[in-house]
């Protein structure tokens, strides 16, 4: 179980206690919200019908785990030479081929938010309950709890659709991908990107760095005059809809045509929606501005209290408290979506007029949520995350910054979704997902046979992550942002092997029957002992190196007194 566990999943008896209540929380969620879609007390289900609300939803969430561990791989995988892993996972090199070319990938992430957002926004149309709802005789006040906060939903998303696939697709990268599965999802986002439904975002990213007094950096030569009218065309294009969606939910929430909760005043629901965008933003800005300033020496951290206020607490801890912000920043981020969801999308009543006077074919669009989901992702998303990659320093010198890591901290702290830790060992088991160094090997392994990482390689994303709540992409990253722990678990693993291949070589050289034989045991025993060297040296400088980076030690990457007497 050690050389499977994670930083700090499965590691100590608080941690069991925490997976089994999780686990429990988990199963009750996802009893009511389908006793919830069988009797049609949801959206989708009463419209249409329960076992069409349950496909969808299911199908929904499994979709939503690939589309959140493709992020970790397609994010993680840059730095590496594909010609390393061309021949082991040919599904994985063509999709990066295409992923990774120009600033390609940044068109998927780009369309990948706006995935991620619209298939919650149906999960909820599929699972959350209608107005009155009741489900298994269960009392008002467990039924206020679980299903009209949506805790229910959250669980079952955030935990099998969301978190379980980012704790092993971040260090399971070559095999979590290597399927037609994510080359259909890649495909989608990319075909979201090209449709210009996004493009003010990219109007975004431009003032934001001018703003900044940066440059625009791009991968791809400069726009002919024929591609700046295809470009420039969209951005138009992308702000007519966002304009007509603001105006189309902003009208359904003054009428009171939209599902939210019965005896809401409207302009409650006005200001609920903006708030919870503002909070989505926050914390969607917050983890760009996390993992920007992480990859800063701290000598460059500035001098503003509050933000070198926030990196402490983010760093410290053996730098946990980045993943556990993470986690903590998924379930609040969920459970937002599923509220503006249910804000903004829009319900007509029998007899009453549609919106703007449209035709039933369009009001019946716009009762998709579709119109919700474009808003939150261009104004609740990805506008933040663009501003603070632009402004890191600046965004978590804002106290509220602050207060929030506090409270993402304090969620994951509860352990709700730690039953995330155990699925994911079932799922590595049961898909024989391998460490990436199994078949690539580490950095240090790699520069070694001329396929050295590419360190710039993502230098220029301004969205998504390759951390989500847990380990990292590649080794090298794991390095900057793992804890402590997870690097002497793989260490101790690799040495665990090669002391068990020592040991038994030693056995052969005494069974030896012939001074050939017995010379060839020894050669090989000389190799694997000079291989304990080397990755006793390859743990001390990692360590050192993962240190220096969470700024637990000197820039000058002088090691603690304790570290000294260990390596002594």
């Amino acid at each position: 179980m050690s050389s499977d566990a994670h930083s700090h999943g499965v590691n100590t008896p608080l941690d069991w206690i925490r997976i089994v209540i999780s686990l429990f929380l988990l199963i009750f969620s996802i009893v009511i919200v389908m006793a919830l879609i069988a009797t049609g007390n949801t959206k989708i289900a009463s419209d249409v019908h329960p076992a069409a609300a349950a496909v969808i939803l299911w199908v929904c969430i499994i979709w939503m785990s690939m589309v959140e561990g493709g992020q970790a791989s397609m994010v993680g995988l840059p730095p590496i030479d594909p010609a390393l892993y061309k021949e082991s996972h040919p599904k994985t090199w063509q999709i990066c081929q295409w992923g990774h070319k120009g600033d390609n990938l940044d068109r998927y992430l780009m369309g990948r938010q706006f995935m991620v957002i619209f298939i919650n926004f149906t999960i909820s149309l599929a699972g959350a309950p209608l107005a009155g709802a009741e489900v298994l005789g269960l009392p008002q006040w467990i039924i206020s709890i679980f299903l009209e906060s949506g805790i229910a939903m959250v669980l079952t998303n955030v935990i099998i659709g969301q978190l379980t696939s980012q704790v092993n697709a971040s260090h399971c990268m070559l095999d979590y991908i290597n399927n037609h599965f994510m080359t259909f999802t890649y495909w989608v986002a990319a075909l979201i990107e090209i449709t210009g439904v996004m493009h003010t975002s990219y109007l975004i990213r431009y003032m934001c760095y001018w703003a900044a007094g940066k440059p625009v950096e791009s991968n791809e030569p400069p726009r002919d005059g024929i591609q700046n009218l295809w470009f420039w065309g969209r951005v138009v294009w992308s702000l007519g809809i966002l304009g007509f969606a603001l105006a189309v939910t902003l009208t359904a929430l003054f009428d009171g045509k939209t599902a939210l909760w019965p005896g809401v005043p409207e302009v409650v629901g006005l200001i609920l929606f903006f708030v919870l965008m503002c909070v989505v933003g926050l914390l969607e800005g917050m983890q760009i501005a996390f993992f920007t300033v992480a990859k800063l020496p701290k000598s460059e951290r500035g001098d503003a209290p509050m933000a070198l206020r926030t990196c402490e607490c983010l760093f410290k801890n053996g730098g946990r408290n980045l993943p556990g912000f993470m986690c903590g920043r998924q379930m609040t981020v969920t459970l937002c979506f599923f509220i503006i969801a249910r804000v903004t999308t829009i319900q007509i009543g029998e007899g009453e007029e549609n919106i703007f006077g449209v035709s039933n074919t369009f009001q019946n669009l716009f009762n998709t949520g579709f119109l919700g989901a474009i808003i939150t992702t261009i104004l609740g998303s990805i506008s933040w995350q663009l501003v603070a990659s632009a402004f890191p320093l600046a965004f978590l010198s804002n106290p509220i910054v602050y207060i929030f890591l506090q409270l993402a901290l304090a969620l994951e702290a509860t352990g709700i979704c730690y039953a995330a830790w155990f699925l994911a060992l079932i799922q590595k088991k049961i898909m024989g997902f391998q460490y990436d160094e199994v078949y690539v090997g580490t950095p240090e392994e790699r520069a070694a046979k001329n396929h050295a990482d590419n360190p710039d390689a993502l230098n220029r994303l301004d969205m998504g992550t390759n951390l989500e709540f847990n380990d990292a992409g590649t080794f090298e990253i794991q390095k900057r942002f793992l804890s402590l722990a997870k690097l002497d678990a793989h260490y101790s693993s690799l040495r665990e092997k090669v002391l068990s291949n020592i040991k038994d070589l030693r056995e052969q050289i005494r069974l030896s029957e012939t001074e050939e034989e017995k010379e060839a045991f020894e050669h090989a025993l000389k190799l694997e002992v000079a291989a304990l060297a080397r990755v006793n040296k390859e743990e001390m400088e990692s360590q050192s190196f993962n240190k220096s980076q969470l700024g637990l030690v000197e820039e000058t990457g002088s090691t603690s007194e304790s570290d000294e007497e260990n390596q002594s």
